[in-house]
């Protein structure tokens, strides 16, 4: 079963708009280039990289989400069973910038990790311990720990921003979210080179 959430308000209305934190750091994904919207919903987020010239591939199990997506210009969709089968994805399909939010299945991480093309960024948010005193999910089996998130991320990849805590827009709960590089390698010159690794001008943080 696909652990996906809905507000305890409206149970069956999803959100519509792009997460606030996917939009504040998406300055960061490279113009043009490919995103993957893993376990997409409605496709809040395949829409909003759409609309900024993005080619978005969309993978959730839910055929009816799916076919509402079709249609979008620039989004193409894909049936997949993210819990119950295999990752389904090519080794040689990568992206510019991995997408998820409100959805948590933890052998899914280093896929994830491994769908990045060089400088691509993971944008993830989901909901964390200590929600079920304001609602769905209570279940700690779908709620991240207390820095799980970026001790998951920190090993592969450069961290650019990291938050653990209590939200109230768009509703009261308790999430983690991360914004992450898959920073490239330098290039092997024996020499010390600043332009062959990242510098932090390549970050734009905004607040």
């Amino acid at each position: 079963m696909k652990h996906r959430v809905m507000s305890t308000t409206a149970p069956h209305t999803p959100p519509t708009t792009a997460s606030e934190w996917i939009v504040q750091w998406s300055h960061l994904v490279e113009k043009g280039g490919a995103v993957l919207d893993v376990a997409a919903g409605n496709g809040r987020h395949a829409r909003y990289f759409a609309s900024r010239g993005h080619n978005v591939l969309a993978l959730d199990h839910d055929e009816t989400a799916l076919a509402n997506l079709a249609a979008v210009q620039h989004v193409t969709t894909r049936r997949a069973d993210l819990e119950n089968a295999a990752w389904p994805l090519r080794e040689d399909e990568k992206f510019v910038a991995v997408v998820v939010t409100n959805y948590l299945h933890r052998p899914l991480f280093p896929f994830l990790f491994d769908a990045l093309a060089p400088g691509g960024v993971l944008l993830y948010e989901t909901f964390a311990a200590g929600n079920a005193q304001y609602g769905k999910p209570s279940n700690p089996d779908f709620l991240l720990n207390p820095g799980e998130l970026l001790d998951a991320v920190r090993p592969r990849l450069r961290v650019i921003a990291y938050q653990d805590g209590f939200i109230s827009v768009p509703r009261a709960s308790c999430v983690q979210r991360i914004c992450a590089v898959a920073e490239q390698a330098p290039q092997s010159s024996g020499l010390t080179d600043r332009n062959n690794a990242a510098t932090p001008d390549r970050y734009v943080l905004q607040g």
